[in-house]
């Protein structure tokens, strides 16, 4: 059992307000998951060729200012960093894929979480409101957020099993449920040179969607095709830079509930997470049918 969370805010003016309206929902799932917690926020993308990496160094102490003085001299482009703890968004104008090489063999204790142009994202054990605490998600900025809360049942609670689980650029997915062919969905991705972090039987479902996306297909086409390919129950919550996507196995076990105004989309596992957002009163309430996609786009 876990919880999923989803904000996505239609009108400029709530930007600023985007993380102090999803706290009290991510909070709000903590007796669906108390061990860990994760937020993947999609904020005003970097401009031209630049690419955001979140970074995490765990309980590792690392000199951030220092890292930065390092990339900055092994790559030639504007290079800069945002401290969040143990928690970092560093900014390049470099390839973003041989920055992430570069510190998988000379930072080892610094974990990449994700690449892209406008998301950041945080992951860490703990309780929800610790985690959300600790990382000031209620000053966050932005367009839209995934979140989730986890209650591990089939792989280890650190960091790295915490979901959002990323892969490609832009794009995050949480998971509440269970698949039961990870095992088989690795098996056809890795002859493709596609690799893997964790045991997590998400991370087969969000490589899986990734590498769809790679091949040409849109989202939603992508998860069609997962139907036939990805084994279980589930609810997936998406997002990329430009849009929000839910879908519920062929049985639909695992709930979740959507509340729409003029003003915002909202997910979540539950409605109690729903119930502090302003005017929810007078949302359009409903609960995704099995096998249907819902999407939304900034």
């Amino acid at each position: 059992m876990c919880g999923i969370v989803g904000l996505l805010v239609k009108k400029p003016e709530l930007r600023d307000r985007l993380g102090a309206l999803m706290v009290p929902m991510l909070v709000g799932m903590t007796e669906r998951g108390p061990d860990s917690a994760g937020l993947a926020v999609y904020t005003a993308p970097v401009s031209g060729e630049r690419h955001k990496l979140s970074l995490y160094s765990g309980q590792h102490a690392v000199d951030w200012q220092k890292l930065l003085e390092l990339v900055r001299t092994q790559f030639a482009h504007p290079q800069d960093i945002t401290i969040h703890g143990n928690h970092a968004v560093l900014v390049t104008g470099a390839d973003p894929d041989h920055v992430a090489g570069w510190l998988r063999g000379h930072a080892p204790d610094v974990t990449v979480l994700s690449v892209g142009h406008s998301i950041d994202l945080y992951k860490d054990v703990g309780a929800p409101a610790e985690i959300a605490k600790r990382y000031r998600f209620e000053a966050l900025e932005g367009t839209h957020l995934v979140g989730h809360t986890r209650m591990a049942t089939e792989s280890a609670v650190t960091p790295a099993h915490a979901h959002p689980f990323t892969a490609g650029r832009d794009f995050c997915l949480v998971h509440n449920g269970s698949l039961s062919n990870p095992h088989l969905v690795r098996k056809r991705l890795e002859p493709l040179g596609i690799t893997f972090e964790t045991d997590n039987d998400t991370e087969a479902a969000c490589r899986y969607f990734e590498w769809r996306l790679r091949e040409g297909d849109d989202l939603e086409t992508a998860v069609q095709s997962g139907f036939s390919v990805l084994d279980g129950f589930y609810t997936f919550l998406m997002g990329t830079d430009v849009e929000l996507l839910i879908v519920r196995d062929a049985f639909a076990c695992k709930p979740a509930v959507v509340a729409e105004t003029d003003d915002y989309v909202a997910i979540a596992s539950e409605f109690r997470s729903l119930a502090h957002l302003p005017q929810i009163g007078h949302a359009s309430l409903f609960e995704p049918k099995p096998e249907e996609i819902y999407k939304w786009r900034i």
